[in-house]
């Protein structure tokens, strides 16, 4: 499967983005699809998952109540809803997808990686 990340921007804190990860390739709906972030300097770190149907979801800490990843498989897209972003959520972003909702904090575990989308907050 190809993952197409997007949506990512200059916002200031407190503002909102909403990040899409279109697949293509093959059934989207086979995959959970988890979204990962890098910050300059930092490792890559886990942000949300969402399982295939959509019912169950993973958040970090550092962003519970802040975002909310959803998809819709209809249009073989996953989203992450970010709101009341900080300056500390500057970060390149990437979507990512496997087949198994096991292990999903793991990015060693997915199979399927996109490019990453710029999103970077100001104070």
């Amino acid at each position: 499967v190809q993952l197409q990340a997007s949506g990512g921007g200059l916002v200031q804190a407190e503002g909102s983005l909403r990040l899409s990860c279109a697949a293509s390739g093959r059934t989207f709906s086979s995959y959970i699809t988890g979204w990962f972030r890098q910050a300059p300097g930092k490792e890559r770190e886990f942000v949300a998952a969402i399982s295939w149907s959509g019912r169950g979801t993973v958040y970090a800490d550092a962003v519970k109540g802040r975002f909310t990843i959803s998809r819709d498989n209809a249009k073989n897209t996953a989203y992450l809803q970010m709101n009341s972003l900080k300056p500390e959520d500057t970060a390149v972003y990437y979507c990512a997808a496997k087949q198994s909702f096991n292990d999903v904090m793991n990015q060693g575990s997915y199979d399927y990686w996109g490019q990453g989308t710029q999103v970077t907050v100001s104070s």
